[in-house]
């Protein structure tokens, strides 16, 4: 029969071995702990770095939106003072009169030109940009504009002649009332011989 301590022997080396394997088995965990936790904080390095250039990227596509559209609202006002514009109108018949009604707001009578040809009227001002009543030392900053602005014109042709010597003009609040009446040319019979 095995005697206790040949036993207690096998059992001691048994725990040895098993203590070591689980030693080594600690340091291959430990070690693998080790790598990951490394992986770990370098994969969130990049992670963050990959945020933060993200982040900056849309700061910079937001800036450059804005500064193409600064660029074009420029581009677009500097169209609209070179070309000439349209001014808005009601045009009315009767039988013998046309009337023209034109919004001019914020110019002065004076700055309104009128003339009148045979058979049209052309109504013609300058709107001044808002952004023109603000001092150079206020660095005011125009952010948009639909109002129009530099030179508009309308010219309105008729069907039939005008009378120019009885067309009249009122201004008022902005608005001016033109009056145009027909040139009524009397027919004359005509005998035949």
């Amino acid at each position: 029969m095995v005697d206790s301590e040949t036993i207690e022997t096998k059992i001691s080396d048994k725990k040895e071995e098993f203590d070591e394997k689980i030693a080594d088995e600690q340091e291959i965990f430990d070690e693998a702990k080790e790598t990951f936790e490394d992986k770990k904080e370098k994969t969130k390095n990049i992670a963050d770095n990959v945020i933060s250039d993200l982040y900056k990227t849309i700061d910079e596509v937001k800036d450059n939106i804005k500064n193409m559209q600064k660029a074009a609202d420029q581009r677009y006002n500097e169209y609209k003072k070179s070309t000439v514009q349209s001014l808005d109108i009601d045009f009315v018949e009767t039988e013998d009169i046309y009337y023209i009604k034109a919004a001019v707001p914020g110019v002065d009578k004076e700055d309104v030109l009128i003339e009148a040809g045979d058979n049209d009227i052309t109504i013609e001002t300058t709107f001044k940009p808002y952004i023109e009543e603000f001092a150079e030392e206020d660095e005011a900053e125009l952010i948009a504009s639909s109002i129009k602005s530099g030179r508009c014109v309308k010219t309105v042709r008729f069907e039939t002649s005008i009378d120019l010597e009885n067309i009249t003009a009122k201004f008022s609040n902005g608005i001016i009332i033109i009056t145009i009446p027909k040139l009524i040319i009397p027919k004359h019979k005509v005998n035949v011989e």
